[in-house]
């Protein structure tokens, strides 16, 4: 996608550890209409699925996911964190590691808001290893749910995250595609 591909090329830094700092943009400070454009892309990519649930894990890819399930017209489950008390009842729970804080979360989702036939689009805005992907699809089996597939804002697409799903038989979209980061430059896949 041109548009986002630009706005990280203008407004984005890379930073040591091939770290991709967006937030003045997409998770931080959000640029609503990008958002929505975004959101078309995915919309018109998962239009024919069925989808009736979006799926994601907090907190950066809660804005992307409520303007995709807007033009879905459905609701937008995430994932937390961590169990607090306002999450009562039974729950659907998996270890994830985050590259981006290195560390292990253990997310989950209440029995009531992922249902056995559901159709489920999982959105995030960033996908590297696909460990958080990995695991927001264990949430969806869990509940007997079906897959209908994975929009990515940004890939890192030198990272196996994007490739190793492709192979398992997930539909991947991702907007904009990392081919090669430095310290001092990227370039998009074509």
């Amino acid at each position: 996608m041109k548009i986002l591909e630009d706005k990280i090329l203008q407004c984005g830094k890379v930073l040591p550890g091939h770290v991709l700092k967006v937030d003045n943009f997409l998770n931080h400070q959000i640029d609503v209409a990008l958002l929505k454009e975004m959101a078309n892309e995915l919309y018109k990519e998962y239009e024919g699925a069925g989808v009736n649930k979006i799926l994601t894990v907090e907190a950066s890819g809660i804005a992307i996911a409520t303007m995709v399930a807007d033009r879905f017209n459905c609701p937008m489950v995430f994932a937390k964190k961590n169990k607090t008390s306002n999450v009562a009842g039974d729950v659907y729970s998996v270890p994830v590691h985050s590259y981006t804080h290195n560390r292990d979360y253990n997310i989950i989702v209440s029995k009531s808001y992922l249902n056995e036939g559901d159709v489920v689009l999982i959105i995030d805005d960033f996908l590297a290893n696909g460990c958080a992907l990995r695991g927001l699809i264990n949430l969806v089996e869990q509940a007997g749910a079906k897959v209908a597939g994975c929009g990515i804002a940004i890939e890192k697409g030198f990272q196996e995250g994007g490739s190793a799903l492709r192979k398992d038989g997930y539909k991947v979209c991702s907007l904009a595609i990392v081919e090669n980061m430095t310290d001092s430059s990227l370039t998009f896949r074509k």
